[in-house]
């Protein structure tokens, strides 16, 4: 048998010459916040190729893998309500990385209890040394901030 695998040489040469299972992709536990409507949950569905419709605000916490071709991130996503926003540091023992997402149409008032939230995450002993990435969402309203004015 021939293989024709240009783009691809290493999975060819696995396919005909290497048996068993490919090596495992790596896995990173990510933990995802923000406040409530901030847009978490839609993240998460559209980087797992879910439906949008249906979607539902998270009440405590949801655990999601995001497959991408080489690693798969384990995202545990906090749901953003005033009332278990004081639990979201029980949740980062083990993380590797952090999502905060930020509605950057939100009031003057979100805007500054998320940035006291993503002042408080950036300063927990567990997460102060992790990868940070600040998802400004909602940016096609009319009401959003800039990248800069976030």
């Amino acid at each position: 048998s021939f293989c024709f695998c240009f783009s691809l040489p290493w999975q060819c040469f696995r396919a005909l010459c290497c048996k068993g299972p490919p090596p495992p992709r790596p896995e990173y536990d990510l933990v995802c916040i923000g406040l409530s409507g901030s847009g978490k949950t839609s993240l998460l569905s559209q980087l797992c190729s879910e439906s949008a419709e249906n979607i539902v605000s998270t009440t405590g916490f949801s655990i999601k893998a995001v497959p991408f071709q080489n690693a798969i991130l384990n995202v545990k996503e906090l749901g953003g309500a005033d009332n278990i926003r004081k639990y979201w540091s029980r949740y980062y023992q083990g993380s590797q990385g952090v999502i905060f997402v930020l509605d950057s149409a939100s009031s003057e008032d979100d805007l500054e209890t998320a940035r006291n939230e993503l002042h408080s995450a950036l300063q927990h002993p567990q997460l102060c040394t992790l990868p940070f990435l600040i998802l400004a969402n909602h940016q096609d309203k009319p009401a959003a901030r800039s990248v800069q004015e976030v």
